[in-house]
C-alpha cells in the first residue's frame, strides 16, 4: 500500500506579512460591523422574505472584469500565499470603498475548500482562448445509441489535507480577527444543459430533440441523475452551506432568508437555495423546453427549501413552465427579458433579481443608455420586489471607475423613482 501523501505545509507569514494582513483583517471587521453593513444585511433580508426592502437593492459582481478592477493594486507581503490573502482582503477593501454598492458583507475569511471529480468516463477535448477568450471543444458523444454506454457518473473528492492546512494558516494569522471558514467550491447550477452540451454540442442538442428524441430522454435522465448523486456526495461530506449574506444565490443576487434559519456549513439541501437554468436552449420553442428540460431540472429543486431560476434566458418566454417549479423565490430578468411581461405575472410572489444590460458599462460606458436601461424597469417593474445586479462586465476597458459610476448612477434613477411614486 502507497504511503499517504504528505500534508500540505504553508509557510508561517513573516511579522511583516502577518502585521499587514492584520491591519487589513481589522480593517474589514470594522466595515462588516458598521450601521451600513448591517442595513445591506437587513434589506436583503427583508427582500428575499418578500417582506419589501426600502428601495431596489444594488449589487455589483464584476467577474471577468475583476483583473482590471484591481489592476496595479499593490501588494505589500512576500509570502506567495501571504499575497493571495492579501489580494482577496484589499478587492474586498476596495469594493466596499470604490463601488459603494449594498451587498451584504459578512464578518469572516472563507477558505475554498478543494474539490474535483473524475469526470464522466470520456474525454472532452477543449481549449481556451488567452486573456480570457472563449473556449471551443470536441463533443465526445456523436451517436446517442451507440456513445451512452461510454458514460460513467462522477466520483468526487476533497482535498481535507490542504483545507485544513490553508484553515490554520489564516487562524494563525489573523483569526483573532477575523474569524475563518472553510467553504467548499460548490456546483453553480443544476441546469443540466450545460454539461449536456460539453458531451453533445450546442446546435446537436437541439436538432436532437426530432431527430433522437427518444436517447436524448435518456440521456437527460442520466444527466439529472448524475447531478442526484454529486448533491448526495456534498451532503455526506458535510460541505453543503447555505448562500448567506455575501455568498450570491443563482445567477446574481443574494438570498438570506430566515424562512431556512441561519445553520452552519454541513446543512441539507433543504435548508439551502437550489438553482437552475437553461440559458443554451433559447433557440427552441417553449414547449420543447417543457418536454426535454424542466422535467429534469424540478426533481433535482424538488430537494431544495427555495429555489432561483433563470440567468441569461429571456425568462418571459417560458415563464407559464418556470413557475411550476416547488417553492421558486427568484427568478433572473436578463437584459434579453420583457420585464413589461414579466413583472406583472410574477406579482409580489416573487423576487426579481434584474441583469443591467452591461454594455454600456463595458464598452465606452454610455451613461444615457444605463439610465434609460434602469428606469424602464423601474417603470415596469415598480411594485415588484426588486433588486438590480450588474454583472457579465467581462471588460471594463481599464477604467475601474466605472463599476461605482454605475452604482451612483442605478442609486439616482432609484431615488428619482421612489420621488415620483411619493409625490
Amino acid at each position: 500500500m502507497a504511503a499517504p501523501a504528505p500534508k500540505p505545509v504553508l509557510v508561517a507569514p513573516t511579522a511583516k506579512d502577518r502585521d499587514i494582513l492584520r491591519r487589513l483583517a481589522t480593517q474589514w471587521r470594522e466595515i462588516t460591523e458598521s450601521p451600513r453593513c448591517a442595513w445591506n444585511r437587513e434589506q436583503w433580508r427583508r427582500l428575499a422574505d418578500l417582506e419589501g426592502s426600502e428601495r431596489p437593492l444594488v449589487a455589483v459582481i464584476p467577474e471577468g472584469a475583476t483583473t482590471e478592477f484591481i489592476a496595479g493594486m499593490q501588494l505589500e507581503c512576500t509570502d506567495t500565499h501571504a499575497r493571495d490573502t492579501e489580494r482577496g482582503l484589499r478587492l474586498r477593501l476596495k469594493h466596499w470603498h470604490e463601488i459603494g454598492d449594498d451587498t451584504p458583507w459578512m464578518p469572516f475569511h472563507d477558505v475554498s475548500m478543494n474539490v474535483s471529480n473524475s469526470g464522466y468516463g470520456v474525454e472532452i477535448p477543449s481549449q481556451h482562448g488567452a486573456d480570457r477568450g472563449s473556449m471551443v471543444w470536441t463533443a465526445p458523444l456523436t451517436d446517442l445509441a451507440r456513445d451512452l454506454p461510454k458514460l460513467r457518473h462522477r466520483e468526487w473528492t476533497i482535498d481535507r489535507q490542504t483545507e485544513e492546512a490553508k484553515v490554520a494558516w489564516a487562524e494563525a494569522a489573523f483569526g483573532d480577527l477575523l474569524p475563518v471558514r472553510a467553504v467548499s467550491s460548490l456546483w453553480w447550477t443544476l441546469g443540466l444543459t450545460w454539461e449536456v452540451i460539453k458531451l453533445v454540442g450546442l446546435q446537436p442538442l437541439m436538432t436532437l430533440m426530432y431527430d433522437d428524441p427518444d436517447h436524448l430522454h435518456e440521456l437527460m435522465a442520466w444527466m439529472r441523475d448524475d447531478h442526484h448523486l454529486m448533491i448526495d456526495w456534498y451532503a455526506r461530506e458535510k460541505l453543503l452551506f447555505q448562500h448567506h449574506f455575501s455568498s450570491p444565490i443563482g445567477s446574481g443576487g443574494y438570498g438570506p432568508t430566515k424562512s431556512l434559519g441561519t445553520h452552519p456549513i454541513g446543512v441539507d439541501p433543504s435548508q439551502m437555495v437550489g438553482f437552475s437554468e437553461s440559458q443554451e436552449t433559447v433557440g427552441v420553442s417553449p414547449k420543447l423546453f417543457a418536454q426535454f428540460i424542466l422535467p429534469y431540472q424540478i426533481p433535482l429543486l424538488e430537494r431544495f427549501g427555495l429555489n432561483y431560476y433563470g440567468c441569461c434566458e429571456p425568462l418571459h418566454q417560458r415563464i407559464e413552465h418556470v413557475l411550476k417549479i416547488p417553492r421558486l423565490r427568484f427568478l433572473s430578468s436578463s437584459p434579453w427579458c420583457d420585464d413589461q411581461k414579466l413583472a406583472p405575472r410574477l406579482g409580489r410572489d416573487y423576487v426579481i433579481m434584474k441583469k443591467p444590460n452591461p454594455a454600456p458599462v463595458c464598452v465606452g460606458f454610455n451613461e444615457v443608455a444605463i439610465r434609460e436601461d434602469l428606469r424602464r424597469t423601474l417603470a415596469t417593474a415598480k411594485d415588484s420586489h426588486l433588486a438590480f445586479i450588474m454583472k457579465d462586465t467581462h471588460t471594463i476597458e481599464n477604467q475601474p471607475d466605472r463599476l461605482g459610476r454605475w452604482t451612483r448612477i442605478a442609486r439616482e434613477e432609484i431615488d428619482n423613482a421612489l420621488a415620483v411614486t411619493a409625490g
